[in-house]
């Protein structure tokens, strides 16, 4: 997928991205600039094509991040009418010392009736805690979850750091679970997704790190 976007200060539109696949996501560590104004992002299948697979408005303000995501199913609807496209505003103020930080987005549409609830637990992990994050339905964002930093916590093969659980909401069986392995001061984002061309969620989240 090409993406591309045109506005008041782009009107014959600027490429911003090439070659996104499924669960793909650019730039690869930081963000990318472009005009704060009201303007539209188009995706392509093709460079060449001249008609979008997508196409919505977006409002960036000067001096912001965002993350942009792109979900539901582009291969029903008329003109990626069932395409969703988000754009949430991102708050990189650093963590005090000692602190890490995590938000999810919930852009799976096969994720399951009522939300999901998150877990992220200190590995060693002897029993699931309580969940940071609950009910979070499809294209719901979270607040950003502060978490102690624990460096020394490790688990048998030797890892630091933590253990994603996502569950059912009001459920403690995992859906799946992944580990993480943040450094200090960071932020992260957490993006649950379905799997490519199926009807579940994927059991495994895309990590962004937001602030390195």
């Amino acid at each position: 997928m090409d993406i591309a976007v045109y506005g008041p200060q782009q009107i014959d539109g600027m490429q911003l991205f090439a070659d996104i696949g499924f669960r793909g996501f650019l730039p690869s560590a930081g963000y990318e600039n472009v005009f704060s104004d009201t303007d539209t992002i188009e995706g392509f299948v093709n460079p060449t094509d001249t008609t979008s697979v997508f196409s919505a408005p977006v409002n960036w303000g000067a001096g912001l991040h965002y993350t942009v995501i792109a979900t539901g199913f582009s291969a029903t609807g008329a003109n990626g009418s069932n395409v969703v496209l988000q754009s949430i505003l991102d708050d990189n103020s650093p963590p005090a010392s000692g602190s890490v930080e995590f938000r999810v987005i919930n852009a799976s549409p096969h994720s399951p009736p009522g939300g999901v609830d998150v877990y992220i637990d200190p590995i060693p992990v002897q029993a699931m805690g309580s969940a940071v994050i609950s009910g979070l339905a499809y294209q719901q964002v979270s607040e950003y979850v502060s978490l102690v930093f624990f460096p020394g916590n490790n688990s048998n093969n030797g890892n630091s750091g933590y253990e994603l659980y996502v569950t059912q909401a009001g459920k403690t069986t995992p859906i799946f679970s992944q580990y993480l392995g943040p450094a200090d001061n960071t932020i992260h984002t957490l993006v649950l997704t379905d799997v490519q061309g199926g009807n579940a969620m994927n059991p495994l989240a895309m990590e962004l790190t937001d602030l390195d």
